[in-house]
């Protein structure tokens, strides 16, 4: 492992497991419903947090993202109050298609391996 990777990848975790936490408990936002953060990526200079989540109804995708925006300032805030850090991290929500990829990629391997009739 390089110097410096190991403390942005032990805070995104701790971010993963807080905004979690936020998000079931304190964001009021209608338009964020059943969403699960699948990872964190945080920026070596511990600046930024791209934080990954899937949805459970993806035709909701658009009002989740713009109520996660919405949101990011006052989870940013509750972060740093359960976080003690000189700087908290600018969080930005992207959707996290690897999750949707898998499941049609595996649905395509089933169907290549079935014997035909």
């Amino acid at each position: 492992m390089k110097k410096g990777q190991g403390r942005p990848q032990r805070l995104g975790d701790l971010i993963q497991r807080e905004v979690s936490d936020l998000i079931r408990l304190e964001v009021r936002d209608p338009r964020v419903g059943m969403i699960t953060i699948t990872s964190v990526d945080v920026s070596p200079d511990i600046s930024h947090a791209k934080i990954f989540f899937t949805v459970l109804e993806k035709e909701k995708l658009q009002e989740t993202l713009a109520g996660l925006a919405r949101s990011a300032g006052f989870l940013r805030a509750q972060l740093a109050k359960r976080i003690k850090m000189y700087t908290t991290p600018e969080l930005r929500f992207v959707y996290d298609e690897s999750v949707e990829r898998g499941d049609r990629l595996s649905r395509l391997i089933d169907s290549a391996l079935k014997p035909r009739k």
